[in-house]
């Protein structure tokens, strides 16, 4: 049988082992199965020893593929300056959640100079460096496509500047939407630098051979942007979850009715109804010893309305934790907690957890958009429900005759659910279909 030609591709990212999140995973798990169709990954990213990472998991660099080259560059980025000032030891996370539930006058000048300043982002003071490096590796003719992705979304500069340079079939993976996403009113930009960034969103998407998206919504939403779009160059490849990673059985405590939340929680996740229900069930239901964990970063507005609604007492807040041990909390759980940010543009949020909360085989409660991207995942796959928001007797309805199946059962496991097109093996091969389509 005659070998098929490799095809090989240049993966720019930011976010690379030893630093944590969704991010990472999908790139990781990307380049993990990419080999097996064909396609040879070559990474290009950030030292990490200068990087501006909010999160971090070494566990991640146990799974880089052996073989896999990756480069490392130097960048310029100003974290270290905003802690000397603020004097703040953390990097800000996505949606600010490990910043306080009111700006202080110092915070909002920090955001609007992040806003203003630096546009996209903060991180764009890498772009030079990666840029540098890439004009060592692309004249060799080595590589057939180069891919990618963001956020950060300034990422998605060093990919439209290679792609002018070089003439290369350029993807852009944007892992979640650019000028409209949920905290993006907090960053106070002045009209100019919002022109500027909604300007740079258009060249990416107008230049790019192929965009990648995580949802059918985030495509429509990409769509209605005033660019000339071919809706056929957007191509929808979600985040997953890898079969490799659970290894765990499923423990689900006997005496107690254990409901997880993981991952990044902040204000704009409005979980008011759910702790609503949860305080109702505490007071009918003495029987049942229900209790409630945060695995992760939960910010203090979070925290404050959970002791509001009379809850604290059965809640447990655990910080973050490499990847492998998050899982494990999942599947020594009653049932998964999800939700998504309270804002217009949340309907195309799918959270990457929610693909592994499937892997789980928990009854998944959550809360969000009904007739969103999420909603149609959770619906279509059997794996539970999602409410909205305001939903407050449909959720204790809900949740009453599962407290009523517990008692009978005390392992409310799901006993099928059909989730298999959402492997990242299944996904990559998707991948890599398109890469070798763009590389002839």
């Amino acid at each position: 049988m005659e070998k098929t030609e490799l095809t090989n591709l240049l993966y720019i990212s930011y976010y690379w082992p030893p630093s944590g999140g969704p991010g990472v995973q999908r790139g990781l798990k990307f380049c993990k199965y990419l080999p097996q169709f064909d396609v040879q990954p070559t990474v290009l990213t950030v030292d990490e020893k200068q990087a501006s990472y909010p999160l971090l998991d070494k566990t991640f660099e146990n799974e880089i593929p052996e073989g896999l080259k990756v480069y490392r560059t130097a960048t310029s980025e100003p974290f270290e300056y905003y802690k000397k000032l603020s004097g703040k030891k953390e990097i800000p996370y996505s949606g600010f959640a490990n910043q306080k539930t009111k700006d202080t006058f110092m915070d909002k000048v920090f955001k609007f100079v992040r806003g203003n300043l630096f546009i996209p982002d903060a991180r764009v003071g890498w772009n030079k460096h990666a840029l540098a490096k890439a004009d060592e590796l692309l004249p060799s003719g080595k590589y057939n496509v180069i891919l990618t992705t963001s956020p950060p979304h300034s990422t998605q500069l060093i990919g439209l500047k290679l792609k002018q340079k070089y003439k290369l079939p350029w993807i852009a993976d944007l892992r979640d939407p650019w000028t409209n996403i949920h905290y993006y009113d907090q960053l106070y930009h002045t009209p100019i630098a919002k022109r500027l960034d909604q300007k740079y969103e258009q060249q990416v998407l107008e230049q790019a051979d192929a965009i990648l998206v995580t949802s059918e919504d985030t495509k429509r939403l990409f769509m209605n942007k005033p660019a000339n779009l071919n809706p056929d160059k957007i191509h929808v490849i979600p985040n997953g979850y890898d079969e490799d990673d659970f290894f765990f059985q499923s423990k689900p405590p006997k005496d107690t009715f254990l409901i997880t939340f993981t991952g990044t929680i902040t204000e704009n996740y409005n979980i008011d109804v759910f702790l609503k229900v949860i305080a109702h069930l505490l007071s009918i239901h003495s029987e049942i010893n229900y209790k409630l964990r945060f695995v992760g970063k939960v910010s203090e507005g979070v925290k404050k309305r959970i002791e509001k609604a009379g809850v604290l007492g059965i809640t447990e807040f655990i910080p973050y934790v490499p990847h492998q041990e998050a899982i494990k909390h999942m599947m020594e759980s009653t049932v998964l907690l999800l939700s998504v940010a309270d804002v217009d543009a949340d309907h195309t949020n799918v959270p990457g957890k929610l693909f592994e909360y499937l892997a789980s085989n928990k009854p998944i409660v959550a809360l969000g958009p009904v007739h969103s991207a999420m909603d149609h995942i959770i619906d279509e796959c059997g794996a539970g429900r999602l409410f909205h928001y305001a939903a407050y007797d449909l959720m204790l309805d809900h949740m009453t005759q599962m407290s009523k199946a517990w008692k009978i059962n005390p392992n409310l496991d799901l006993p099928f659910i059909n989730h298999s097109c959402f492997s990242r093996k299944a996904l990559t091969e998707e991948l890599a279909q398109l890469i070798r389509g763009l590389a002839r």
